[in-house]
């Protein structure tokens, strides 16, 4: 994992300004590391405000070269691609990376170890981290997080890709800040990244994937409240996450994440959104199992408005709030903290 002395350069090349980017973006807004610079050779010399709302200062270069020059210590592979591989022209810059004494910190499904592990040298402190790769085989879960005391939030989708991690730091960060006993269980790349602790949920087994929640859950039960990072959604027809969240976690409570306005998946565009107070009662449903695990009731809303102007995104806000009669803000937009007053309240 990353220690606070590291000198991080991002490596997003031909893709700062795609939806592939998440994993940069991620890095850029909550890691607490210096970060030397960016690269992407398709945006060099353009500010990083134009790309995310963020008071960092942070170069876009054109190269690997620049970044060594800055003396950087660790590359972040800064992308997350449906299916995790890694783009195979990346390949020489992974290999130029290692040669000159990078570590990596690499969050696709596509592993580095062991294949290139003979270029760390062994006399520097230089590493590989495959962020993905699972480090415990978790016993099948058992329900044993619906017997905790505490509140426990999971962050649902409409959609990948919608802002669920986002959701869960801001909010974390806002209870955080007010002293509260809060725990964050990071179950995605970016957030074992960004914390150095979570389980990467798609990379175990199914039979597994409740296990490793349930796992991450308990190691929080002293906290009074613990944020799940959620994963995928009900409605996509390439994820199976939610229900092992669901499972292994007995959440208590449900925020719903949602890109404004969006009517459709982002791929495969023919799948509709459902209505959302249809898709609110399912995902209630499916938690709660007619009582036989804890009530989960939706009680905020995430929506993600950032392809909105500032005036059209105030004005969706409000008629969702409106229509749904559940507490609904964009949280990196306007704050976290009426969701946040919203779970301290419940």
């Amino acid at each position: 994992m990353l220690n606070s002395k590291d000198r991080v350069a991002i490596y997003m090349e031909s893709n700062l300004d795609s939806d592939y980017g998440k994993m940069g973006m991620g890095v850029i807004r909550y890691l607490s590391n210096e970060i030397t610079c960016i690269i992407d050779s398709n945006h060099v010399g353009k500010s990083i405000k134009s790309f995310i709302n963020t008071d960092r200062k942070i170069p876009i270069v054109e190269s690997l070269e620049i970044a060594l020059e800055k003396k950087s210590t660790v590359l972040i592979l800064g992308i997350a691609p449906s299916g995790g591989k890694i783009p195979k022209e990346w390949n020489r810059i992974i290999e130029k990376a290692l040669k000159n004494g990078l570590s990596i910190v690499n969050g696709l499904h596509e592993l580095l170890f062991p294949r290139w592990k003979d270029l760390i040298k062994k006399n520097k402190n230089q590493w590989i981290w495959d962020v993905r790769m699972p480090t415990f085989v978790p016993d099948i879960a058992t329900g044993k997080a619906s017997k905790l005391k505490n509140k426990r939030i999971l962050f649902i989708g409409t959609d990948m890709a919608v802002g669920k991690m986002t959701a869960a730091l801001e909010i974390y960060s806002f209870l955080n800040k007010q002293s509260k006993n809060v725990g964050f269980v990071a179950t995605g790349q970016i957030g074992i990244t960004l914390t150095g602790n979570g389980i990467p949920l798609d990379a175990f087994k199914v039979d597994h994937a409740c296990g490793a929640v349930e796992a991450a859950v308990l190691e929080n039960s002293k906290k009074e409240i613990v944020l799940i990072e959620g994963q995928g959604s009900l409605l996509h027809p390439g994820s199976t996450a939610t229900l092992p969240l669901m499972r292994g976690s007995c959440p208590t409570h449900l925020i719903l994440c949602h890109r404004a306005n969006k009517k459709t998946l982002r791929s495969p565009k023919n799948i509709k959104i459902p209505d959302l107070k249809e898709f609110i009662y399912l995902n209630e449903l499916l938690s709660t199992v007619s009582g036989t695990f804890p009530k989960a009731k939706v009680i905020g809303v995430a929506l993600n408005t950032s392809h909105l102007s500032h005036n059209k995104a105030i004005l969706s806000v409000n008629q969702l709030e409106k229509k749904l009669n559940i507490i609904t803000t964009d949280v990196v937009r306007f704050g976290p903290d009426k969701i946040a007053k919203a779970i301290l309240k419940s």
